[in-house]
């Protein structure tokens, strides 16, 4: 939760940037549904942007599964099997209370094989481009109450409170702009991979705007990764749900290492001057950019399971134990949907690791400024990164408008390290 003066300085800075809801764009999609929405789009083409790397994505998605790595090589025997004491008895519980609350056509629409390739299905834009699984809002509410029941049982209390602040700033975001039927808080997929079971591996995907957990279980130990978790704006400032917000530890923290950081260290772990730095690599191949206009810096967002990342920045093994605590920190909150333990976990792996785990900035860093910055390690990339508007109208990303992403790279998305030869994906 912000604090008041962050607040309202949040609040103000996003009203500042209320888009003109008579401009076709907005008069048009008052009139669709989720899925009138996402056909225009695919059919029109429109905007070209966007359709070209949807299309790219596609390219992506159709690629066999490797991991993403820093230099095209997958670093073996990272993850092994733990018992991280995660509630497994409880969460087959809550999902086959799920299963039971649904007609026969709503089951074979939820189930995939535990090795389908719709695991890697999940996107962040408000566009239905890939209706897999179940929509939320359009089942029944024991249905729906059943989802975020699986949720709460599996994720910590923080985490879950942090994912319905997303849905609920989702939802928001749609009353803001008048779009309630393509933007609310239940607007997501749901899928189940696998059968549910305390011995066995399986888990699930939810998807949406803003929202994307792939979760992956195996007896006691939980994988939470990729996930996607971003605001616009990232915070609610009127209504039922007022003084929501979300995602403004994580930059807070990560300002605090970059300001803490000595000259030489800023100047080796700041990459790129400018947000939209005219050094980046912008080709135009959508595959491999260091920059473009829907991820913007992000290197690891949907479609990028394969991506090679090389390293870059500062070497967190040099930093002070104070600056290894704030990474610490960072890590706890973008790891914050795991349960307690398997984030310790996680926590204690990571720090292993330290020697190999760099800290990477781009823009400024003052306490103005919008930026972007990246963890990267052998077992965890967290990538957080300040956004121009989508449906506000900031030409310039704002400290209002946040993504950040969730990866465990050398094969650590989608728990697929640990999973038997018959669920590789």
């Amino acid at each position: 939760m912000a604090t008041n003066g962050a607040f309202h300085s949040t609040s103000a800075g996003f009203r500042q940037h209320l888009p003109d809801l008579t401009n076709p764009r907005f008069q048009i999609a008052k009139e669709q549904d989720a899925d009138s929405y996402a056909e225009a789009f695919i059919s029109k083409q429109n905007p070209p942007w966007l359709y070209k790397l949807t299309q790219a994505w596609q390219r992506l998605y159709e690629e066999p599964y490797k991991g993403i790595t820093s230099d095209g090589q997958v670093v073996p025997d990272l993850y092994s099997i733990a018992d991280e004491n995660v509630p497994i008895e409880a969460i087959v519980a809550a999902t086959n209370s799920l299963l039971s609350k649904l007609t026969p056509d709503e089951k074979a629409r939820l189930s995939y094989p535990i090795n389908a390739r719709e695991w890697r299905a999940w996107s962040n834009p408000e566009m239905l481009l890939r209706p897999f699984g179940l929509r939320m809002e359009e089942l029944s509410e024991p249905a729906t109450t059943s989802i975020l029941a699986i949720l709460e049982t599996t994720l910590s209390p923080a985490g879950y409170q942090k994912a319905l602040a997303a849905m609920r700033i989702n939802h928001f975001l749609g009353e803001l702009v008048q779009l309630p039927k393509i933007m609310n808080q239940y607007s997501y997929n749901f899928l189940l991979f696998g059968t549910p079971s305390t011995t066995k591996g399986w888990g699930f995907l939810l998807y949406g705007h803003h929202l994307c957990l792939s979760v992956y279980l195996k007896r006691r130990q939980i994988f939470i990764a990729p996930t996607f978790t971003g605001a616009e704006p990232n915070i609610i400032d009127e209504g039922p749900w007022k003084g929501t917000a979300i995602l403004h530890t994580e930059g807070d923290l990560g300002l605090e290492l970059m300001q803490s950081l000595s000259s030489a260290q800023q100047t080796k772990a700041q990459t790129y001057k400018l947000l939209k730095d005219p050094m980046m690599k912008m080709t135009g191949d959508l595959c491999s950019d260091r920059w473009n206009k829907d991820d913007q810096r992000h290197l690891c967002g949907a479609f990028r399971d394969n991506r090679v990342v090389p390293y870059e920045g500062v070497k967190v093994s040099t930093l002070s134990p104070e600056q290894q605590s704030i990474v610490l920190d960072i890590a706890e909150q973008f790891l914050l949907y795991h349960p307690d333990e398997s984030r310790k976990a996680k926590k204690e792996l990571m720090k292993k690791h330290f020697d190999d785990t760099y800290f990477s900035w781009i823009g400024g860093y003052g306490d103005e400024d919008a930026y972007y910055f990246r963890l990267q390690s052998p077992v965890v990339i967290f990538e957080f990164d300040h956004h121009s508007g989508v449906f506000l109208n900031n030409e310039e990303p704002q400290k209002f408008h946040t993504h950040t992403i969730v990866r465990m790279p050398n094969q650590g998305d989608y728990g697929s390290a640990t999973r038997d030869s018959d669920e590789i994906l």
